[in-house]
């Protein structure tokens, strides 16, 4: 086994030294800054500046009030109909067999990160009526059957690829290998199986039973640091380091769901800011040159984090969703969007950025508000400048369209929302360049369109638990040192103050329940000279101590 992160880091503070490089937040920043001065012109005549301070670290500032308000309520008949197409993806795509979603099209292979977004789609299309309990109930036991019984990657953890017709570990060609796990995927993975276990309680033992089996011992560190695992050339496992500004922080809420401590990965740094139309975009400051992964400012984790979790902390289900807890996290999202919004006003380019498959070579493109130094940069796997496939993002703009509701993101809307094939779904997204739409259909992209319409209609996706109790994911086990081998967590107090919410809350409801045949005895008896029954009582949200938000007033400029 090797650990790759402190080499790394190690080279890092060398090289770093020479170059004089300037601590932003405790951590260092970006030596190839300065580069990126002289290199890259943005839209609106700016240059890349060299940033402001930032919030860092566990919960940022504290909670945050955004001068956005999302886009909330019953769905219209059009938005039903885009919810449906949506879901024709996954009728047409689904193998019988396995339960599994192919991850593109007809090619028959997924990864965990698709996974969950197969699962985000299958919940939106069962809370928006689509499809039946029946349905819903089938295709979720088939598919964490499945999962139960999934070879994993050299008995640790799910390997970074499947085939969907046989569950079989293969590499990216699809062909039998194991290559190793991925973190991030874990992470999203683990987010869509906490929302399974809280609105389905009697989907929860199959939930344990599936991440049970996983080791997971060299995924996360005892600092909090999220690996990933690669088959070195010697053909040992190699762990390195995963995740960047956008994405690792999301992920590690996944593993915070389940009680695991993901501290370093939690954190913002090392952080740098880029200053593209005007606005101080956050980018993670680990040089790509270094430590051989780039540092793409997209889209979709934010607007992931925004859906799912309502840029909360894990241990928040109460708060008032105009709040958010997780601070920093809903201020950067407010930053990535106020940039593309800008993008438009200032040379009409509609934009809504983020990764997404191609027709033919190079099959993926990163589209980026920002990485390798440059503005808008869209650039292939391999790190080939690929501007002929910069792109609308479907899913990008339904994720923009719900969490902000503007003009701009109506733009979006109109640009995205007719883009589909009636038995495939969602297109991808619309070509920058005119060339119309991108010809190619996803689980991840209808997957997210779908749950963007789910949060929409319902608010916040991940509810709090529906039943009380303990849970077997801590209660297994617990003879001998299984638990400790397998760094399986023990239960943090807030997930057990969650279940003794659950169970008061359950409790209050089985009493209103059993006063109800009195309370309908006494309202068929009105008092004397009254109208009619009085109306009961509305809940009020719980307000937030106004001393502990962080408010922003519409248009401001960032600290």
């Amino acid at each position: 086994m090797k650990r790759l992160l402190d080499v790394h880091v190690n080279r890092f503070l060398l090289l770093a030294a020479g170059f004089g490089v300037v601590l932003l937040g405790g951590a260092m920043a970006d030596p190839r800054r300065a580069l990126a001065q002289e290199r890259a012109p943005v839209a609106g005549g700016d240059e890349t500046g060299e940033g402001d301070s930032l919030p860092i670290g566990e919960g940022g500032p504290g909670p945050f009030l955004r001068p956005f308000k999302a886009r909330q309520g019953d769905l219209s008949e059009r938005e039903m109909q885009i919810a449906r197409q949506a879901w024709k993806y996954f009728e047409t795509f689904t193998q019988e067999k396995t339960g599994l979603a192919n991850a593109v099209g007809r090619f028959p292979s997924t990864t965990l990160w698709d996974t969950a977004s197969y699962i985000s789609g299958a919940v939106a299309a069962y809370e928006l009526g689509i499809i039946t309990k029946n349905d819903f109930d089938r295709r979720m036991y088939k598919l964490l059957g499945t999962f139960r019984n999934l070879k994993l990657f050299r008995g640790e953890l799910p390997n970074k690829v499947y085939h969907t017709e046989t569950g079989a570990m293969v590499n990216y060609a699809n062909k039998p290998d194991e290559i190793g796990f991925s973190a991030l995927d874990i992470g999203r993975f683990l987010v869509w199986m906490r929302i399974l276990k809280h609105r389905y309680p009697y989907l929860g033992n199959s939930v344990d039973g599936v991440l049970l089996r996983w080791n997971y011992s060299n995924v996360i560190d005892e600092k909090g640091v999220l690996y990933g695992s690669r088959v070195g050339k010697d053909g040992e496992t190699d762990y390195v380091q995963e995740g960047r500004l956008g994405y690792e922080e999301y992920a590690a809420k996944g593993f915070m769901l389940w009680g695991f401590k993901p501290a370093a990965a939690r954190q913002a740094k090392p952080l740098a800011t880029v200053q593209i139309c005007k606005e101080h975009v956050p980018y993670d400051a680990r040089d790509p040159r270094f430590y051989h992964t780039q540092n793409y400012v997209v889209t979709e984790g934010y607007i992931l984090d925004g859906m799912e979790l309502n840029w909360d902390l894990p241990s928040d289900m109460s708060s008032d969703e105009t709040v958010h807890t997780d601070g920093w996290r809903a201020e950067f999202a407010d930053r990535i969007y106020r940039v593309q919004e800008c993008r438009y006003q200032t040379t009409g380019m509609m934009t809504a950025r983020s990764e997404h498959n191609v027709q033919g070579g190079p099959f993926f493109v990163y589209d980026t508000i920002f990485s390798s130094g440059y503005a808008w940069n869209t650039l292939s796997p391999r790190g080939d400048y690929s501007p002929d496939y910069a792109a609308v993002s479907t899913k990008a703009a339904f994720g923009m369209w719900v969490l902000w509701d503007t003009h701009y993101t109506d733009i979006l809307f109109e640009a995205v929302s007719d883009l589909y094939d009636e038995e495939r779904g969602y297109y991808e997204g619309l070509l920058e360049n005119g060339s119309g739409p991108i010809e190619v259909f996803t689980a991840n992209n209808n997957g997210i369109l779908l749950a963007a319409l789910l949060y929409k209609a319902q608010g916040k996706i991940l509810t709090p638990p529906r039943e009380p109790g303990a849970e077997v994911w801590f209660t297994a086990m617990q003879d001998g040192d299984i638990r400790e081998r397998r760094n399986l967590p023990d239960q943090p107090d807030w997930l057990a103050a969650q279940a003794q919410a659950a169970a008061r809350d359950q409790a209050a409801a089985q009493a209103q329940a059993a006063s109800a045949p009195d309370a309908l005895q006494s309202s068929q008896q009105p008092m004397p000279g009254a109208a009619s029954a009085a109306s009961p009582p509305t809940a009020q949200p719980a307000q937030a101590d106004p001393a502990t938000v962080t408010a922003s007033p519409a248009g401001a400029k960032n600290p």
